[in-house]
């Protein structure tokens, strides 16, 4: 899908906030799903006790059980300035759509395939 999500916020500190909770939710689900408590591939329909608690210490709550799964794919993610850049060649984003906004971001989503970046130096994923 080389799809990808650019979340523009006003100000660098609240990009720089919001790529460290994407970076942490993926975090806690590279722990969930080392501890079984994830299965990639069946529906989750709630969340562990571990998860509730360390998505309300983030202070994550749009987000639903199935949604944690998508941060198990290959996805990357990358800061420059005032910008969120999130490439992924899945189709499924709305946990990242939904973190971004809730961070204050302005999101747009394109397919690379189609549309290239807008500034390549300046967007691309450092991860």
């Amino acid at each position: 899908m080389k799809l990808v999500m650019i979340g523009t916020f006003k100000e660098p500190k609240a990009a720089a906030s919001a790529l460290e909770t994407l970076k942490a939710v993926n975090q806690l689900v590279t722990e969930e799903t080392g501890a079984g408590a994830i299965v990639v591939g069946e529906v989750s329909t709630q969340f562990s006790d571990t998860a509730r608690k360390k998505l309300s210490a983030l202070n994550v709550y749009s987000l639903n059980p199935t949604e944690l799964e998508q941060f198990a794919y290959d996805v990357s993610y990358g800061l420059e300035g005032g910008k969120v850049v999130v490439t992924t060649d899945e189709s499924d984003v709305s946990a990242f759509l939904k973190l971004l906004i809730d961070a204050g971001a302005k999101v747009e989503v394109f397919s690379k395939h189609e549309w290239p970046l807008p500034d390549a130096k300046k967007t691309a994923p450092k991860e």
